[in-house]
């Protein structure tokens, strides 16, 4: 067997999401997280748009992301329905996180629809969280109702949008197996 193949098959199978509650405190070099990112700009994209953005946030900028999110989520939450332990989650899991990359989309409207332009990035997404599991990161795509809340903080620009956080650290998760029925119960072959 191709061992490209059977690399990419574990690396594909063996992803899971690790939470920011398994990191451990131990940094992610720089250069990983270049790497990380590297691979998010081959992800495939109609008319080449590369609508693609991504804002790293690390040390203090962690802690600032926190405090936004848990002040975003006492002014729109309905106070019926506030939970003190979800408003101090924020801060929490923004400090577990080594790196935090904000996942943006650039559309371009006059070229192609948004649709085309989510599924691009999503795919980006799928680049970052394979090449981070090679590398023994743990990861997590977030995607909270704040985010759309977020474009102020991040400096985001016209026609771009925030969708989601993806949390990244160092963990000592056991691997687990993967959740997942069949795939012959999701396709359909059409011969004739």
């Amino acid at each position: 067997m191709n061992s490209n193949f059977e690399t990419l098959t574990k690396i594909i199978k063996n992803r899971r999401s690790i939470f920011p509650a398994s990191y451990i405190e131990k940094e992610i070099p720089v250069s990983l997280i270049e790497q990380v990112l590297e691979s998010a700009n081959y992800a495939p994209t109609h008319k080449l748009t590369q609508p693609w953005r991504f804002v790293v946030i690390r040390k203090e900028a962690k802690t600032k992301l926190g405090k936004v999110l848990a002040q975003l989520y006492q002014e729109k939450v309905e106070p019926t329905k506030f939970l003190q332990k979800k408003y101090e989650s924020f801060p929490q899991k923004t400090s577990q996180a080594d790196c935090i990359l904000a996942i943006n989309i650039k559309f371009h409207p006059d070229q192609v629809p948004a649709w085309e332009e989510i599924a691009a990035v999503a795919c980006a997404v799928q680049n970052v969280a394979l090449t981070a599991e090679s590398l023994n990161i743990g990861a997590y795509w977030s995607s909270p109702p704040l985010i759309d809340d977020l474009g102020q903080f991040l400096n985001l620009g016209e026609n771009e949008k925030c969708f989601g956080l993806f949390y990244m650290g160092y963990h000592n998760e056991k691997p687990r197996k993967a959740n997942r029925t069949s795939m012959a119960d999701k396709v359909i072959w059409m011969d004739q």
